[in-house]
């Protein structure tokens, strides 16, 4: 069975407290009507629109934005490979904000129609599709904390400090080291602050020894530092604390 999981093998792996089965992915992974290839900077979901899938992010990155009354946009969300971008769609049908690809992205589209089958079959794994949209809701938490309470460095290093924990489980950081394609406009949209503020914060992480962002890679130089500096802890994140966050398969039943 595991030959077969090919597309939902990152969803929640790693997570404290949560662990899918292989019969649980295989599930997720039936429920899969297509797996698309999408170029950056393109939005799949406008706000109001009336949806009838979800998405599961294979590869790449997205966002979730709103824009202002001048057309400026505050990212919102950041989604990295395994999240379910959009499953509260699943109960809303539409949504109050955008989706859109910051890179390249690989997707899995899953239609509302075959959650239904799931959570009137599945509860057990309708509880863990749960746990992900409130996974979801501790980082938004976490996110609104950045930018009330944080200086603009901070915000920063909250944020890099945060990817690359999220990163961690699904093999794409190696704890210091990670490819980020998203560009220093997309920071400065992410920490509610200025393309030109950006920038010197950046240089400034980078002449304090703790950060490195350059040609959509981050190094980062000094992982507690720059955790300090921008106050993260990753509890919120409910990671598996273990030596290799105990791979999924190995419990399995």
């Amino acid at each position: 069975m595991k030959d077969n999981i090919l597309f939902t093998d990152r969803f929640l792996k790693g997570r404290r407290g949560v662990h899918l089965a292989l019969e649980e992915r295989a599930i997720l992974e039936n429920a899969i009507s297509e797996v698309r290839t999408i170029d950056a900077r393109t939005t799949i979901v406008s706000a109001g629109q009336t949806l009838s899938n979800s998405t599961l992010l294979i590869d790449g990155f997205m966002c979730r934005y709103l824009d202002d009354k001048e057309g400026m946009r505050q990212l919102v969300a950041v989604q990295v490979p395994g999240d379910f971008v959009d499953l509260h769609a699943y109960p809303l049908r539409t949504l109050d904000h955008d989706v859109a690809t910051l890179t390249a992205a690989t997707v899995a589209i899953v239609p509302h129609r075959a959650l239904d089958g799931i959570n009137a079959t599945k509860p057990e794994l309708t509880r863990k599709l749960w746990f992900s949209t409130l996974l979801d809701a501790a980082i938004h938490r976490a996110w609104l904390f950045r930018l009330g309470r944080l200086d603009a460095v901070g915000r920063v290093a909250h944020f890099l400090s945060e990817t690359n924990a999220r990163l961690q489980p699904v093999g794409l950081s190696d704890g210091k080291r990670f490819a980020f394609g998203v560009t220093q406009n997309d920071i400065a949209e992410i920490c509610g602050i200025t393309n030109v503020h950006a920038n010197r914060v950046l240089r400034q992480l980078r002449e304090e020894g703790l950060c490195v962002f350059r040609s959509s890679l981050v190094d980062i130089l000094d992982v507690k530092g720059l955790a300090r500096r921008g106050q993260f802890s990753p509890d919120y994140l409910y990671i598996d604390a273990g030596p290799q966050h105990s791979s999924n398969e190995s419990h399995s039943s």
